[in-house]
């Protein structure tokens, strides 16, 4: 990954996004294993609408990726790309440098 710097992607999920996402999620997965098998992402999940790994009914409140790119400008133009931002999963979507220190 030399050259390239690391973005957080937070996407803060629309009310109610349990359906939206459940349909979205193949192509949205496809989009993150594109950037996993170009060596470039660190961690991706959801983050869950309550305190438990299930949420069950609560949901999800959004996701986080860690990724690495040439640019914020590249890491704007993924994250806009991305199923869950296209589809409207995502109210809205955050891109924030990132320094890992550890591990």
């Amino acid at each position: 990954m030399s050259g390239t710097l690391l973005y957080t992607i937070i996407g803060h999920d629309v009310p109610d996004s349990t359906a939206l996402r459940t349909e979205l999620r193949p192509r949205h997965l496809e989009h993150l294993r594109a950037l996993q098998e170009e060596g470039r992402l660190i961690a991706a999940g959801p983050r869950p609408a309550v305190d438990s790994v299930d949420p069950d009914a609560a949901g999800y409140a959004g996701s986080i990726v860690i990724a690495a790119f040439d640019n914020i400008d590249d890491a704007r133009a993924w994250a806009d790309a991305d199923p869950y931002a296209i589809g409207g999963v995502f109210e809205r979507v955050e891109v924030l440098p990132f320094v890992k220190v550890l591990p």
